[in-house]
């Protein structure tokens, strides 16, 4: 059986080339999965005749016309495709929907071909992928051992190379673990950046449909085509504009700073903490500075989330179904729903909020926080022996990042001797995805590991730099009233803005009084200007328009040019706005003028 590279960039050559054909390829790799049965990773397969709609389109279509041409891949099966059922791994639950999911349909409007639905933890309830009863998941790289959950099957048809990416769902790390057992890049977006509609709640409040990919450059480029806002999903978020893929790609700064665990726990497992080790070392070799965080702030969020009331939420979403159609193990960790009060889940959801402000305090001064993704690697019948508490400690760093509002990025580092992949995970604030894609890239491609559980090999690392992700900030000149200790300094302090210098023009710039008396005017004048004192103040750019539209006429924001060469935004003044005006450039700034004018008027 001839494996395939299936990333995004090596597929679309395939077909540009004429050396494949969307039409041959997917049937060839239905029929893999097909030979490949006995891991487990399908629920539902599609038929021929059910591809044959995808496949008839693509026949009549111009690759240049839909950027992922031809694209086969895995849908979760908790998440809807027209006309499939639905399962969330429970029989007695199916149900056939009439619409794809949101996610699902913009895929396929795209160009991507839908192969089927995949195998998981039952009502997505687990991080190991045996808890179904459509058979356990089984590791692509060492079957004895777990693939991973509940995205199990999404992540083992990966891995094998029977589709190029998949979707997962990720509410506890559903879509990290089983990325980085099965050798995969496994992106939880921030929460909201794709519609969950069509998606079969687990915690609703905190599930994200997750992205399994084989390289960080695809799953940057999906994350563009998914992330639209959706006005039907009360919790959809619009995706800003730094967070777009355009910006991903090679090294992202000169340097950079990144936080661990004062004390990273590894259930006494030597392989991956040398793992983590030497992924800690990469990481500071390619730029970056490693600092120690207290952990516990973390660990008791994630406590929250099976031990607190968010257990309800599991029961909400299944109470139409009876806890004997159920397998026993979800059963059971549903029930705990039971013994939880309207008291508790306040209690609960106050204490989150006092975490979330300390832990988003620790991580203020880092570009992200490095993890393992889960401590150690456990075999299906170890899992067996403990079933609940094994599944437990694969959720050591995963459970809290959606409680905390973080998006985060897994990404395999190598393979234990057991053959069986291991990865850390890079997490920060939400819309940190590109930021945090990046980093991961610098990491996976530092490694060069080969694609999933294929053997192919990746391209080779290239030092060309790709664009830098952009600053979440603008910096801004200002010449008068919004000075420091000026009457409208409150506009940017009140907007968040900090000053950065105090510094002058460049000596091109007549500064006016206005009518008014109470602002001035800058304009540029290379014959006659000279240098004028000014302000650079750093303003968060979601706060940017709000200030600009404030601003009134004559004045406005433009292009201004420093003493040292840059040219940065910041007030300019219409021609219209000097009528009257006094030419105050000889004082050399608005502070002088004013002092100057605050002389005059004392007897």
């Amino acid at each position: 059986m001839t494996a395939h590279n299936l990333s995004l960039g090596a597929l679309r050559q395939a077909y540009e080339s004429g050396r494949q054909t969307a039409r041959e390829l997917i049937t060839e790799l239905r029929q893999q999965a097909l030979a490949q049965s006995d891991y487990n990773a399908w629920i539902h397969l599609l038929s021929e005749v059910e591809l044959e709609p995808y496949l008839a389109r693509l026949d009549s279509e111009c690759i240049d016309n839909l950027p992922l041409y031809g694209v086969p891949f895995a849908i979760k099966d908790n998440i809807d495709l027209a006309n499939i059922p639905t399962t969330a791994a429970c029989p007695d639950f199916t149900y056939t929907p009439d619409e794809s999911a949101v996610v699902v349909a913009t895929l396929i409007a795209a160009g991507a071909v839908p192969l089927g639905k995949t195998n998981l933890d039952q009502f997505a309830t687990g991080l190991v992928g045996v808890r179904s009863p459509y058979g356990e998941g089984k590791n692509s790289l060492n079957p004895d051992y777990v693939s991973g959950g509940s995205s199990a099957g999404s992540a083992i048809a990966t891995a094998l190379g029977q589709v190029s990416f998949a979707l997962g769902t990720d509410t506890a790390g559903s879509g990290r673990v089983p990325a980085v057992f099965n050798n995969l890049i496994g992106h939880k977006p921030s929460k909201g950046l794709l519609s969950n509609r069509g998606l079969v709640p687990a915690c609703r409040s905190l599930d994200c449909i997750s992205l399994m990919t084989l390289n960080c450059e695809d799953a940057a480029a999906l994350m563009d085509i998914v992330a639209q806002y959706d006005p039907e999903d009360t919790y959809s978020r619009p995706n800003p504009h730094f967070n777009r893929a355009r910006y991903f790609g090679g090294h992202p700064s000169d340097s950079f700073c990144f936080a661990i665990p004062a004390e990273p726990f590894f259930a006494g497992n030597r392989e991956t903490q040398a793992l983590f080790e030497h992924s800690v070392e990469r990481l500071c070799a390619l730029g970056g500075e490693v600092k120690r965080i207290d952990f516990e702030p973390f660990e008791e969020a994630a406590r929250l989330l099976y031990e607190g009331p968010w257990v309800c939420e599991r029961a909400l979403a299944t109470e139409g179904v009876q806890a004997s159609k159920m397998l026993p193990v979800i059963a059971e960790i549903i029930s705990q729903a039971q013994s939880k009060s309207g008291t508790d889940a306040f209690a609960a959801q106050y204490r989150l909020a006092e975490l979330k402000r300390h832990c988003n305090s620790l991580i203020a001064e880092f570009d992200f926080v490095l993890t393992p993704t889960c401590p150690t690697q456990f075999t299906r019948a170890e899992l067996a022996e403990q079933p609940i508490a094994r599944n437990s400690v694969l959720g050591t760093y995963t459970n809290f990042v959606n409680l905390l509002d973080y998006a985060a990025t897994a990404v395999p580092v190598g393979f234990t001797r057991c053959g069986v992949g291991w990865g850390v995970t890079l997490f920060a604030h939400a819309f940190s995805d590109i930021k945090l894609l990046t980093y991961a890239n610098l990491l996976h491609r530092d490694r060069a590991l080969p694609l999933g559980a294929t053997g192919i090999k990746a391209p080779p690392r290239t030092a060309t730099p790709g664009p830098q992700t952009p600053s979440e900030t603008v910096e801004l000149v200002v010449c008068g009233a919004h000075l420091e200790g000026q009457p409208l300094n409150w506009q940017l302090t009140e907007r968040g803005g900090t000053r950065l210098a105090q510094i002058y023009s460049a000596p091109a710039y007549q500064l006016y009084a206005l009518s008014d008396g109470k602002r001035p005017g800058m304009v540029r004048n290379e014959e006659q200007g000279a240098a004028i004192e000014v302000e650079v103040w750093s303003l968060p750019m979601d706060s940017l328009g709000s200030f600009v539209a404030a601003i009134p006429s004559p004045l406005g924001i433009g292009k201004v040019e420093l003493e040292d060469g840059r040219w940065l935004s910041g007030f300019i003044c219409e021609a219209s706005g000097l009528i009257n005006a006094i030419d105050i450039t000889a004082f050399g700034g608005w502070r002088a003028w004013r002092a100057h004018k605050t002389a005059e008027s004392k007897p």
